[in-house]
């Protein structure tokens, strides 16, 4: 995901949906996020939402309350570990590795 381009308010989102997660241990509704920032309405936090789900950033759980977390979307020197790890490896080190990439959500593609 090199070159990934966030907005201010994309950045400004995802800086307080961190901080509310922290001191609160949930995200924060779509209502709080609007009144946190000062955005002009709730569909202007979907949309703002929406957009980083789809560049990988966030991720929610549909027609779940409270759902939203943020992912690491800066791990272009663990995909890279992991690209050359995959050289060397045997057959079954390669399944390990697939399969752990897998599980982080790592693209090795």
């Amino acid at each position: 995901m090199a070159g990934l381009k966030i907005t201010k308010k994309q950045q400004a989102l995802l800086n307080y949906l961190q901080d509310f997660n922290e001191e609160n241990g949930y995200s924060p509704s779509y209502r709080e996020i609007q009144a946190g920032l000062g955005l002009s309405s709730v569909s202007a936090v979907a949309e703002h939402i929406d957009n980083l789900v789809e560049k990988g950033v966030l991720k929610k759980v549909p027609g779940a309350a409270r759902s939203l977390e943020i992912l690491d979307y800066k791990h272009e020197e663990t995909v890279e570990l992991f690209k050359v790890r995959m050289v060397d490896a045997t057959e079954e080190e390669k399944k390990v590795l697939t399969a752990a990439a897998e599980i982080l959500g790592l693209d090795l593609g």
